[in-house]
Order: structure tokens, then C-alpha cells, then sequence
């Protein structure tokens, strides 16, 4: 029997981040979209504030929100404040959108690890956000890797090693 719960972040791109997870143990389902901006209603034309982020439903019993993490911190860079690659803006910027005071001290917990490190140049610039809403992007945006294997992505494997 699963144990399904979801898991909202940000780091760049949507479509790499989603491309990368999807194929991960305990990865139920993946969906790009928007998150933490200022409109309701949020488009690829029109997101304000909004991070380009995903939606990650696992399986608790095959995977962990702190194994999520590790792994997002080590498929982009989380010292670059509001850029990954060639994008540039807040819709870029690494970000993790935490629903509870767990989530929120199990993120803090990772940065402290990911940053004792020292694999990275610098230190960990993810913003902690509390949840609001995540709104889906429009269906070109969906699987966007799956549909165009050779489209633009700033996302990949950096380190093989876990950090935790």
C-alpha cells in the first residue's frame, strides 16, 4: 500500500528538473507549473512573481522528502540566486515550497548538510517558501522532454554521491 504525498520545488527550468525526476524510485507522477507569484491564473506569458517549478508525487514508502531534496541539489545550482543556464529572473530561482514546520526544518537540515560540503562554489541560495498554490502549465509545457528529447535543458546529474 503507498503512501503518496507530494513535494513542491523550483530550480530553473521546469521541463529538466521534471525530465530528471520522473524516472527516480518512488516517483509517482511529476507536473510543471507555477508557484509562489502573484496572480491567480498564472501562464508561461504571464507569471509574476511565480517560480517555474514542479510537482512531485512520490511514494513515502520508496522514497523520502529529504531523498527529493538531495537529489534536486544535485541536478542544479542552487548558489546562483534568480539563474540556471541562460535563464535569468526569479522564475528561475531555486526555491523549495514547504506545506509543514517538518518540511520546512527537513530543507533547512539538507542546505546545512549540502553546504558543509563544500561541492558547491559558494553557498545555498533556495529560498524556503510556505506552499500556497501550484498552478499546472499549460500541456505544451507537460513532458516537454518526452515530446522533444533534444529540447533546451540547464539540468543534469553534477554529483553522482548522495549528499545525505
Amino acid at each position: 500500500m503507498s503512501n503518496t504525498k507530494k513535494a513542491y520545488i523550483a530550480g530553473g527550468c521546469f521541463w529538466g528538473m521534471e525530465g530528471l525526476f520522473r524516472n527516480r524510485k518512488g516517483i509517482l507522477d511529476t507536473e510543471v507549473g507555477y508557484i509562489g507569484g502573484e496572480n491567480e491564473n498564472p501562464s508561461y506569458k504571464n507569471h509574476p512573481g511565480h517560480a517555474e517549478g514542479i510537482e512531485i508525487t512520490y511514494d513515502e514508502n520508496q522514497t523520502s522528502f529529504k531523498e527529493i531534496l538531495d537529489y534536486f541539489y544535485r541536478i542544479h545550482n542552487p548558489t546562483t540566486v534568480n539563474r540556471q543556464g541562460n535563464d535569468k529572473g526569479t522564475s528561475y530561482r531555486s526555491a523549495i515550497f514547504f506545506q509543514n514546520e517538518e518540511e520546512k526544518a527537513i530543507a533547512e537540515e539538507v542546505i546545512d548538510i549540502v553546504n558543509a560540503s563544500k561541492k558547491w562554489d559558494g553557498k545555498v541560495a533556495t529560498t524556503l517558501e510556505p506552499y500556497t498554490k501550484f498552478w499546472p502549465a499549460e500541456p505544451e509545457h507537460q513532458d516537454y522532454l518526452q515530446k522533444h528529447p533534444n529540447g533546451y535543458t540547464c539540468h543534469f546529474e553534477r554529483f553522482e554521491e548522495s549528499f545525505i
